[in-house]
């Protein structure tokens, strides 16, 4: 499903260079739920962005599926991510103006999925009953806690049926029942949906609810070991 070979990152920040990632390997197979573990710092967040073709590396290349990340252009890298990725952020990244349904029928109307109406709905209610939110569908983001739009956020991601869940840090900012609480229902709607996850995270609690877990530092892959 995922295969990175070699890849490198680079940044610059003013006179110094900051190697993100130094000849980073890793293969995740279809329906796995991978934990990458690291100190800020240690390359975690560059490689989700560059697995979900938000950034591409200076060296090295990631295959997608059938797909070379590094041979496509901007246009087919937006198609990529459209059609197999769905993102899931810690600042959740919801649209304020929009209620809860109308956030997770966003991306539906951005793929331009051809689905009528109905059909949206019923897949969108689907979901937001999978996550608990029947009460809120007409909420607005500030009228929900933290753990309600995190749930919003996983919805939202899973709504276009993606093969790659990407969630870069998905705990940080929840309490720990809260947070005990949302990986049960990704680790859930993994087994349903056989959707691959791919967590960035310091929480060591994220580890559990994983079938292998990778440890970073410095830009380096030190371990990838399977629970």
């Amino acid at each position: 499903m995922i295969r990175i070979k070699n890849i490198s990152k680079k940044y610059t920040l003013g006179k110094t260079e900051i190697h993100a990632l130094r000849g980073v390997n890793l293969s995740v197979n279809e329906g796995q739920m991978i934990c990458v573990m690291g100190p800020s710092g240690s390359g975690k967040s560059t490689m989700l962005n560059i697995i979900g073709c938000l950034d591409k590396p200076d060296s090295g290349d990631v295959f997608i599926g059938k797909y070379s990340v590094a041979g496509l252009g901007r246009n087919d890298l937006a198609a990529l991510r459209a059609d197999m990725i769905g993102f899931i952020f810690q600042s959740f990244n919801l649209i304020p103006v929009l209620n809860v349904y109308e956030n997770i029928e966003f991306p539906l109307h951005i793929k331009n999925s051809g689905l009528t109406k109905k059909e949206m709905q019923r897949r969108v209610m689907r979901l937001v009953d999978e996550v608990g939110l029947n009460e809120y569908v007409k909420h607005r983001p500030d009228e929900l806690s933290g753990g309600q739009r995190q749930r919003v956020a996983i919805a939202r991601a899973l709504v276009t049926n993606p093969k790659i869940i990407l969630a870069d840090e998905p705990t940080a900012n929840l309490d720990s029942a809260t947070a005990k609480s949302i990986l049960s229902i990704m680790k859930t709607l993994n087994h349903e949906e056989k959707s691959t996850f791919i967590f960035s995270t310091h929480d060591p609690s994220i580890a559990e609810y994983s079938d292998s877990v990778c440890r970073m530092k410095d830009g380096l892959l030190l371990e990838s070991a399977g629970k």
